[in-house]
């Protein structure tokens, strides 16, 4: 099984904001890689097959940022 790729629009005002995102998304079990881009906005999630979209996109809401936009990559 190949792995998945999933970019986001995530509202982030800091670098406190990009680290909460990160660090939660780590903790997740199938998480290979997170790239949390403060400039751009955009998180970046390189997970194994069996973490989903909707997995990744309720542990960043859970954060209480705002997720404006989400799409799969690969």
């Amino acid at each position: 099984m190949s792995d998945h790729e999933y970019q986001f629009n995530v509202a982030m005002s800091c670098s406190g904001c990009s680290g909460a995102v990160t660090r939660a998304l780590n903790k997740l079990e199938g998480v290979k890689s997170v790239d949390a881009n403060l400039d751009t906005q955009l998180v970046n999630v390189k997970t194994a097959n069996q973490l989903t979209y909707d997995t990744v996109l309720a542990t960043i809401q859970k954060t209480g940022k705002k997720v404006n936009e989400g799409k799969t990559i690969a």
